[in-house]
């Protein structure tokens, strides 16, 4: 195990997390590839995410899109935002190939909103392309557990 690795992804996908709970949104932007791709797909087997259908497919136009929705308060399904809460952890390196470092973890998301505490669990993988002493989010692919089940509200960045 390369323990410096390990707590390097882990203090960027710690900060990403934090960033999406407290709303920064203009500087989580700024933690992508151009090319970088946030994933939820539907089918929590998938692997082919251009041909299945996904929760979210964004690129990064649809990632800006989705964030002017989240704080411009004229989307009814995101407002008023909801106050979440992500807890990441079981952190695991796939792999490093080409600059690109894949990391797998579990992440448990609170969210309240409207009075309602919903909570959403998933396996996150993350592709970290290597920027000086870093990193940028190239993909972000967030597997629900309960993906296929009846969703009631992730109007929001998981």
């Amino acid at each position: 195990m390369n323990t410096p690795l390990l707590q390097q992804v882990s203090a960027f996908v710690w900060q990403e997390a934090d960033m999406l709970d407290h709303g920064e949104f203009a500087d989580w932007l700024k933690l992508w590839t151009d090319d970088g791709l946030y994933v939820v797909p539907i089918d929590p087997e998938a692997t082919d995410f251009d041909n299945t259908l996904n929760y979210a497919y964004d690129d990064h136009a649809m990632r800006e899109k989705r964030v002017t929705r989240l704080t411009s308060g004229e989307s009814i399904s995101t407002w008023p935002r909801a106050r979440t809460v992500r807890s990441l952890s079981r952190l695991r390196v796939l792999g490093e190939a080409d600059g690109v470092v894949t990391v797998r973890a579990a992440q448990d998301l609170k969210a309240f909103r409207k009075d309602v505490l919903r909570e959403h669990i998933a396996d996150v993988t993350y592709e970290l392309r290597r920027e000086g002493d870093g990193f940028r989010l190239q993909r972000k692919v967030v597997r629900l557990i309960n993906a296929t089940d009846t969703l009631t509200s992730i109007g929001f960045i998981l």
